[in-house]
């Protein structure tokens, strides 16, 4: 590999608490930074390159990745970016045209697959763990250092305001505003990272680190992707908010040691409930196309169909892109009328009691829809705009990373990151034929499709 003029690479060191526990040292195993960039629109960018191999702390790995993984995150995070997510992104997928040994399950059924690199960009890589490890140490510091650092480059508004503890404090809710609207993102969307441990939490409140995650297909609240989670389930889908505040808990507390007081930490957490909370009432709003939320009221109405959803088995994208087609103004309130537009998003019939208990429950949202003055079309334009009709499914990217890595063909790559970059649109009829449906039932447990492991 030929270095960039200019460029200084390097891997970063840090800590972080994986599943729960403190796993001491860490650092970029597999990921090294080239350097940094400043566009014409003054803003700066980090390229770092995934998978080029091994750095000073990959330990007995080999620092490569996998075509497989590689494609993921190629086309997650692109898709994210596209569904309006917080993310880095993906500049470049190549192939080394070697081959890696990988362990798919960590069940000793080790094979080659193809080596890639992806090179993937965001204005910082910085992570909680950064901070977690200098803390633990009692070496404060490196703390310091790394905090004026990162307020000098990362949060300038706040460096400018602000200054020693008073600043750090100002860092950590600014914090816990941006990773709270990055998980209320997650949850409306249906995306589960999978590995929300503290070193793959962004300070910039960017989702990082495309691991073993996946999109809800059935709404389901207990599901993981991630096999090594599969019996814990600490980062199922309904935890992912629960899963953030602790980790901001686990920051705070290494912040410590530079602010030397607990309560302004203490007080700087409640910002991420706040934000947490508005984030969340506001994009559920948009989810049901309500012109206003009226609290309580309608955060009920949202839970009943939540258990609805759960209770069926009902795919949660399909479902909320066809509530924007209910005519409920224009077409009066037919309860039955109104459930044959959601057919599609059921996986099995509908049983005669819960069929009763989605009536019940498209009679109320027919209510509430009506108090609004907003007609039928305006609301269904509005979520549109909110419930996306394309997501990144796991069986969609598998059927891509198949076709890449058996038969060297990268034209289905290629074509699913074209409809993920248009995820709110409608889009052709052949397009919408094979990405707009619920899960295959040959999907439900085929590896790579249902479930994924730290190594995918």
């Amino acid at each position: 590999n030929k270095l960039w003029g200019g460029g200084e690479p390097m891997a970063m060191c840090y800590g972080g608490h994986q599943f729960g526990n403190w796993a001491g040292q860490l650092g970029d195993g597999r990921a090294m930074s080239l350097g940094e960039v400043i566009n014409s629109k003054g803003e700066r960018w980090e390229l770092q390159l995934k998978g080029a191999g091994p750095t000073p702390y990959s330990r007995t790995a080999d620092g490569r990745a996998v075509l497989r993984s590689s494609v993921r995150e190629y086309l997650c995070s692109e898709a994210m970016y596209h569904l309006g997510v917080p993310t880095t992104r993906a500049l470049s997928l190549v192939l080394t045209g070697d081959e890696v040994i990988r362990d798919m399950f960590y069940d000793g059924n080790a094979k080659p697959e193809p080596g890639a690199v992806v090179c993937r960009v965001a204005p910082s890589f910085i992570r909680f763990g950064n901070f977690e490890l200098p803390a633990s140490r009692g070496d404060e510091e490196t703390l310091l250092k790394l905090l004026d650092y990162t307020l000098q480059r990362d949060f300038p508004a706040i460096s400018a305001k602000f200054s020693g503890a008073d600043a750090y404090v100002e860092l950590l809710k600014e914090v816990c505003r941006t990773t709270a609207l990055m998980t209320a993102h997650w949850m409306r969307v249906g995306y589960v990272h999978g590995v929300m441990n503290t070193d793959n939490m962004s300070i910039l409140g960017l989702t990082i680190d495309y691991g073993p995650y996946g999109w809800v297909d059935n709404y389901d609240p207990e599901w993981t992707p991630n096999t090594t989670d599969g019996m814990r389930g600490r980062y199922k889908f309904g935890n992912q908010p629960g899963v953030s505040f602790w980790n901001l808990v686990r920051l705070a507390n290494a912040l410590y040691p530079a602010v030397k007081d607990v309560e302004p930490l203490q007080e700087a957490l409640v910002e991420f409930e706040k934000a947490m909370t508005d984030n969340m009432s506001d994009m559920h709003r948009q989810k049901l196309g309500l012109a206003e939320w009226r609290g309580e009221e309608d955060e009920k109405l949202y839970a009943e169909l939540c258990k609805c959803m759960e209770k069926q088995e009902t795919d949660m994208t399909i479902l909320f892109r066809k509530l924007g087609d209910l005519a409920v103004k224009e077409g009066g309130v037919d309860e039955g009328g109104m459930l044959d537009v959601l057919q599609d998003a059921f996986y099995k019939p509908l049983k005669e009691s819960t069929e009763a208990e989605w009536k019940s429950w498209l009679s109320k949202y027919a209510k509430r829809v009506k108090e609004d003055d907003v007609s039928d079309a305006e609301r269904r334009q509005a979520m549109n705009k909110a419930n996306p009709k394309y997501v990144l499914r796991n069986f969609i990217a598998q059927q891509a990373i198949d076709a890449a890595a058996d038969a060297g063909d990268f034209s289905l790559v290629q074509e699913v990151l074209e409809v993920m970059r248009r995820p709110y649109d409608e889009q052709s009829k052949e397009m919408e034929a094979k990405y707009f449906i619920k899960r295959p039932d040959w999907a439900r447990t085929k590896p790579g499709c249902s479930a994924l492991s730290c190594s995918s």
